[in-house]
């Protein structure tokens, strides 16, 4: 037994060195292996943000397309109002409804709500006016059950509003003496549950909790007129501790394609119309700034080099019933050159310089006749100072058609005009040429508050790349708060991924308070409060328990996700154009061309300011000799079958600006019943035509009309019609389809 146990013995001191020896590594390899895995860790961020950049540049690029379309789409209505009066028919009329709508004094009396009559069996809040505590409690707990308010009640409170707010003035003055703190929200965007959260965060609207809410209410989210009546609720009960500055968003045109003016008809058929023409009201009557102690000013967009808070205090901002509305424009600001064709303007972003030069077939419109637009100069960088920003959006696209007769030229002018031929509907008409330029201060300085964007080079630039406003660079900033003896610009305008961002060496904050604004995990919302030392303070949050339960890298593949596919949709729609642009290059027709080529076309005909070498890898697959497969771009889409009689340029077209397309046909659907006649149909296309210069062949339009036509009762249901043409994702069907079978 002793010798039993001496052998154990043995055996387990062995088993003990072993171990010993395993657990305890020299230190040399331990270090190897911690440098090892930092490294690896490193990169892996390193491309998990990369990944969370170009996804936020998608969006962002995406975003302010759409809206530059949008102010493209207002100037040429503008051109059309100012310039078209001599035509015959109700054409200018269909324009002016939207851009000088008539005020109906019926609006402005209490009968406009009174006698709406509301059912004993309507389940949501009575309001009692003046406004109570329990009527703002009652309105806050119908809209987290999902009520909605009755017309009355709208009516009511919007005509309540108007009136408080014609009382106010343009820019008002706070002061943190009477009260601890000033809360200091950004963009809400119809975004109820981000208001909830505030309110539940930091408090609800009080005397002890004053609020300013910076513009931008509505559009985008499905709760703008839960988010805009809760506001108003508080103003009208709390008008000294509740604060509302406009934004570029309250403005009728801007919630024509954004979605305000579509959620407002759908929520209240009957009484829509007279509801939206209060919210315009309303809207043209917020004050554009808001000053605290003096000393920090709160805008929604930012300022220019031509701001002036003495001048804008001044102004009477109700006539600006829509920043969008451009005043008459000259041939000179319209960029008519001798040869009837517009000048491009380059779209990059302040800081970015675009190397690539476009091909001649890779114009962003084209031409009725033909004729593309001149697209050979590159995007300059936009940090050269700017004398002056007084083009404060950029020049409105003009029918690319209209073909000015040129005369010698005169010392006051580059060149004479006496008659513009200008296409409208089914005729081309001779027209007088536009008034000399009428400088309006009062509109471009309400432009410039609502829509400008800080940059980081200094100076101040037309903000080409979201189309209005300007680019206003740190001399900029401290040349306006050293006039006015300010210390702070707090503005909102702009998506951030942390809900807010200094700049200007921390003389500019953005603050932005609509999380998850692109996709569930893209962003966090945040907002401010200041108190009396003037120091602000940050509070972030996410409204979202879905994205607190995922990972860092499961929230940026959800939004890179969402962000490839609207960017393939854009590829989708702008096929043939690219196609041509990247066939020039591949003379042999072998469907691959070299990387830098496919980089440089899709720059050049998209206009999006991308990393698309980067981007390269989820568009496009590689061919064995390193060079791109183009056509492997369009393989994960596919259109829905539109019908026989559109042909392939017609498809392509209605794809492209079906958006467009649908804002001028509300423009005709006086009554938004989604329901128009064959020959209002036909109208829509010629004015959408005539916007964009394409082909439109009368026997086509009306063999389509005709066609689309089902019961054959004279009217067609606009809304079925757009739905066949949108972009179907391959991928997405697979999913239903296997969704479908389980």
């Amino acid at each position: 037994m002793g010798c039993g146990t001496s052998v154990a013995t043995e055996t387990q001191v062995k088993r003990v060195e072993t171990d010993d020896t395993i657990k305890s590594p020299s230190p040399a390899l331990t270090m190897k292996a911690a440098v090892l895995i930092q490294r690896w860790y490193r990169r892996y961020m390193a491309r998990l943000e990369m990944r969370r950049r170009y996804t936020w540049n998608i969006f962002q690029s995406i975003e302010y397309a759409g809206e530059q379309d949008q102010l493209q789409l207002s100037g040429f209505f503008s051109f059309m109002l100012d310039n078209l009066t001599q035509l015959n028919g109700n054409g200018p009329d269909l324009i002016s409804q939207l851009l000088e709508p008539v005020v109906d004094p019926w609006l402005d009396r209490e009968i406009c709500y009174n006698l709406i009559p509301v059912p004993e069996s309507y389940p949501g809040p009575r309001l009692s006016f003046p406004l109570s505590v329990s009527d703002t409690t009652a309105l806050l707990g119908a809209f987290k059950e999902q009520e909605i308010l009755h017309a009355r009640y709208v009516l009511q409170l919007l005509y309540e509003t108007k009136k408080l707010l014609k009382q106010m003035p343009n820019i008002v003055h706070l002061s943190t003496s009477y009260t601890n703190e000033i809360t200091i929200c950004g963009d809400l965007h119809g975004r109820l549950d981000d208001l909830l959260l505030i309110f539940y965060k930091n408090g609800l609207p009080s005397a002890e909790t004053p609020y300013v809410f910076n513009g931008d209410f509505v559009d985008r989210g499905k709760k703008s007129v839960e988010v805009v009546c809760l506001l108003f609720a508080y103003l009208l009960l709390y008008p000294d501790y509740m604060h509302l500055n406009r934004g570029n968003h309250e403005d009728h045109i801007m919630n024509l394609r954004y979605g305000f003016t579509k959620e407002v008809m759908q929520k209240y058929k009957t009484h829509g119309r007279e509801i939206l023409q209060l919210f315009q009201d309303v809207f043209s009557l917020l004050p554009v700034a808001t000053v605290i102690d003096g000393k920090i000013l709160i805008v929604h967009g930012g300022i220019s080099d031509q701001t002036d808070l003495d001048f804008l205090s001044t102004i009477e901002r109700h006539k600006v019933k829509s920043a969008l509305r451009f005043p008459r424009r000259s041939l000179e600001q319209l960029d008519i050159g001798h040869s009837g064709k517009m000048r491009p303007t380059a779209g990059s972003r302040p800081g970015s310089q675009s190397k690539s030069k476009r091909t001649p077939n890779q114009g962003r419109r084209r031409c009725k006749n033909g004729r593309q637009d001149s697209a050979a100069s590159t995007s300059s960088s936009s940090s050269s100072s700017s004398s002056s920003s007084s083009s404060s959006f950029c020049s409105p696209r003009t029918p690319s058609c209209v073909s000015p007769r040129p005369c010698p030229s005169s010392p006051s002018m580059p060149y004479a005009v006496h008659v513009l031929q200008v296409p409208y509907l089914d005729s081309v008409c001779s027209v007088p040429p536009p008034a000399p330029p009428q400088h309006d201060r009062e509109w471009k300085q309400v432009v410039d508050i609502l829509w400008s964007d800080p940059k980081t080079q200094e100076g101040c630039s037309p903000n080409t790349f979201r189309g209005g406003g300007c680019y206003f660079g740190p001399d900029v900033t401290r040349r306006l708060l050293l006039r006015h003896g300010l210390q702070l610009l707090i503005r909102s305008h702009e998506c951030k991924q942390e809900g807010y961002e200094l700049c200007h060496g921390g003389q500019v904050i953005t603050i932005f308070s609509a999380s998850n604004y692109y996709e569930e995990g893209s962003n966090r919302g945040a907002y401010i409060k200041v108190g009396r030392e003037l120091v602000p303070r940050f509070y972030q949050y996410q409204v979202s328990r879905a994205t607190r339960k995922l990972t860092l890298t499961q929230r940026v593949r959800v939004a890179e996700g969402s962000a490839l596919k609207a960017l393939k949709e854009k590829l989708f729609t702008h096929r043939s154009e690219l196609l041509s642009g990247l066939q020039q290059y591949d003379l042999n027709n072998t469907g691959c061309v070299s990387v830098s080529e496919w980089a440089q076309v899709f720059e050049s005909v998209l206009r999006l300011d991308l990393p698309w070498r980067t981007l390269r890898p989820h568009l496009a697959r590689l061919a064995p000799d390193g060079s791109v497969d183009y056509p492997s771009c369009f393989e994960d889409m596919e259109s829905r079958s539109p019908l026989t009689q559109v042909t392939q340029n017609m498809a392509e077209t209605l794809f492209r600006y079906r958006t467009d397309i649908e804002i001028i046909f509300n423009i005709i659907d006086k009554d938004h019943s989604g329901l128009i006649s064959i020959e209002e149909f036909r109208h829509t296309w010629r004015l959408f035509s005539a916007h964009l210069g394409v082909d439109s062949n009368d026997r086509a339009i009306d063999d389509l009309a005709r066609s689309i036509d089902f019961n054959k009762d004279g009217s067609i249901d606009f809304t079925e019609f757009l739905e066949a043409f949108r972009v179907v994702h391959k991928l997405d069907n697979k999913e239903q389809q296997v969704t479908g079978r389980s």
